[in-house]
């Protein structure tokens, strides 16, 4: 699979990290690339006792053999880029596009009140000021910013000369598909679009330098923050199902409902998607905890899979059974595990 994209299929929050970690160190890319918004989206990665929640960089770090980037269609923090990279230990393999966007302080102030913050629910992070600035051509970019210039890299040729080259390149989106500014459930959505053809736009490869796109779903659906979410269940119902969360950058409770067959199947259309993943398969049904091999999960999980399958007409090829990167049943031909 020369070159993937994984994006989220429903409102973000889909466990995209897990399944990206997991595929940045089974598949060997030499690039882990990341298109989306900017930092108001997190992904967290459990690699035993350590719990990664990243805002900047691509999940797949852990991978040590691999290259990560930021595409140019991304806005940055340089602060929260620079202690990623230095937390991280990815000093010297971690590169942005010169075109990247730079968010400032008046970016964050504009996103932490007034009608962002209270009609929409924005995170604070700047992301969407940032970005409407861009729209604007006001913002600054990357490339006119000294603390960054030893980061500077030219992405698109980078990830197109290593396909060209035959190497394997996994592209990294956020938030998720009815977040998309074109295509979510506006105008409680992001403020780009974060479907494949967004992902791949903001790294700059074509539709055809594309051989594979995993659309992540959760094993029943999230969303923090406001806008509509059908199927809402209240609070005790939540509770008492232990599907209760909270967002990795917000920290505010994320509101749930089942599994939606309608709005994942429109997820596979608007993204072109060749499989799916599901995650969070033990929280629907706990019997399948840590399990690894697809035989070995419980009846009732394996009809559930099916029934994704039949509907939404696409392999379901990777399931988390807990929050471990380890703790996954990948079914992909040539796969390491299950």
């Amino acid at each position: 699979m020369p070159c993937t994209v994984v994006v989220g299929g429903f409102f973000g929050d889909e466990g995209k990290g897990k399944i990206i970690s997991h595929m940045a160190q089974n598949d060997g890319p030499s690039i882990i690339v990341r298109g989306g918004a900017g930092p108001n989206a997190g992904h967290t990665i459990r690699d035993g006792d350590k719990v990664y929640k990243v805002r900047m960089l691509p999940s797949g770090f852990l991978n040590k053999d691999a290259k990560v980037m930021i595409g140019p269609g991304v806005v940055i923090d340089p602060v929260v880029l620079k202690a990623e990279i230095e937390e991280f230990g990815v000093r010297g393999r971690a590169f942005v596009d010169a075109n990247c966007g730079i968010i400032e302080e008046e970016h964050k102030k504009l996103d932490s009140g007034g009608d962002l913050k209270g009609r929409i629910g924005s995170t604070g992070s700047g992301t969407g000021p940032a970005n409407a600035a861009r729209a604007m051509r006001t913002l600054r970019l990357a490339g006119d910013e000294p603390r960054l210039l030893r980061l500077l890299k030219d992405v698109p040729r980078a990830v197109n000369t290593a396909l060209d080259d035959g190497e394997t390149i996994l592209a990294e989106g956020t938030q998720g598909t009815f977040l998309s500014l074109w295509h979510g459930t506006y105008p409680y959505v992001t403020t780009k679009d974060v479907t494949a053809s967004g992902i791949c736009a903001d790294i700059g490869i074509g539709p055809r330098r594309v051989d594979e796109v995993v659309v992540v779903f959760k094993s029943y659906v999230t969303r923090v923050g406001t806008g509509p979410l059908e199927g809402e269940l209240d609070d005790k119902e939540v509770e008492k199902r232990g599907w209760g969360e909270f967002g990795t950058v917000t920290g505010r409770p994320r509101r749930a409902a089942d599994f939606d067959f309608e709005l994942a199947g429109r997820a596979v259309m608007l993204n072109g998607a060749t499989q799916a993943a599901i995650t969070k398969l033990d929280v629907r049904f706990p019997a399948c905890k840590g399990i690894t091999s697809y035989g070995e999960l419980p009846m009732e999980a394996r009809t559930f899979v099916a029934s994704v399958e039949e509907r939404l007409g696409v392999p379901v090829t990777m399931l988390g059974t807990g929050p471990d990167k380890a703790e996954i049943v990948d079914r992909r031909v040539g796969a390491a595990q299950g």
